[in-house]
């Protein structure tokens, strides 16, 4: 069993991005910018959001944290959004989500021009990526197909169980192992809350991509040798081991699972510090005009 040390390989690419981000400013280039907007004080997206700021510092970009408290209108959001579409000197931004309850978040990502949308969520920019066509590739799935480029696991051909059916993991996930290209070539089988045969699925798998949101759903039982397991779960679960009193718990069980499996992503330090870092090369990209001129 090797652990994918999701951590080691962000970290490598974000010293890969600060190169290029050198290179750029020594050819007079402008640094890449990213914004976010964040509304409310709801803990994980401060958590999340703060660790974006610091990766972009890693990475040499620019960034701008644009911050409104939870009763922000939804005309007030969307009048922000319109003016990040219209400044130049921003080449991507994301809205951290959730949004409160009031505020559509799918009118606010479609108001997103999707030139900028760095988080990959914008319908022109799902669309691309459904035909294969170069997009801003949503940023768990992306760093999901990092590690298994940087890990060499093969795909063509394989058997890819993807439990989930998220407009931001699962579907987007089983399209790209799809395409003809590496990562992808696979045979994928979407399972999801109302599947019967999910233990008889995963047991004929070679790679399963676990995105359900239910801690320790993936047992033993369920897996085959030597399978590959990606474990995208992060639930808070209470702990009385820990000073905060709650521990990080992934959709696998991992203890059980992991002696069967030829590579596994632990929770924390797999699937997690991808996403981030994700979301810097869509910057990189979005900075050198590498997809939308």
């Amino acid at each position: 069993m090797q652990l994918i040390d999701g951590k080691a390989v962000s970290d490598a690419v974000k010293q890969e991005i600060a190169e290029e981000v050198n290179k750029m400013i020594s050819e007079g280039k402008k640094r890449p910018h990213l914004a976010a907007i964040l509304v409310g004080h709801d803990g994980g997206s401060e958590t999340y959001v703060a660790n974006k700021v610091k990766a972009c510092a890693v990475c040499g970009f620019t960034s701008t944290l644009i911050r409104f408290d939870d009763d922000v209108t939804e005309e007030v959001l969307l009048a922000e959004v319109e003016k990040l579409n219209n400044n130049d000197d921003v080449d991507g931004f994301i809205v951290q989500l959730p949004l409160p309850k009031h505020i559509s978040a799918q009118k606010i990502v479609e108001a997103i021009d999707y030139r900028k949308d760095v988080d990959g969520f914008h319908p022109v920019n799902v669309g691309r990526v459904s035909i294969g066509l170069p997009a801003f590739v949503s940023a768990t799935p992306a760093g999901i197909l990092e590690l298994i480029k940087r890990y060499k696991i093969e795909t063509a051909g394989k058997h890819v169980v993807v439990i989930g059916r998220s407009n931001i993991v699962g579907k987007p996930m089983a399209n790209l192992l799809m395409q003809k290209a590496y990562p992808g070539n696979a045979t994928v089988t979407v399972v999801h809350s109302y599947s019967k045969d999910i233990k008889e699925q995963c047991l004929s798998a070679d790679i399963i991509i676990c995105a359900l949101g239910r801690p320790e759903f993936l047992k033993a039982e369920m897996v085959k040798e030597g399978a590959v397991v990606i474990d995208v779960g992060t639930t808070r679960v209470p702990s009385d081991k820990t000073k905060s009193g709650f521990k990080l718990t992934g959709d696998v069980a991992f203890e059980e699972v992991a002696p069967k499996c030829s590579f596994i992503t632990p929770v924390p330090g797999g699937v997690g510090p991808m996403t981030i870092v994700s979301l810097m090369q869509n910057t990189l990209l979005a900075g050198g005009k590498k997809i939308y001129k």
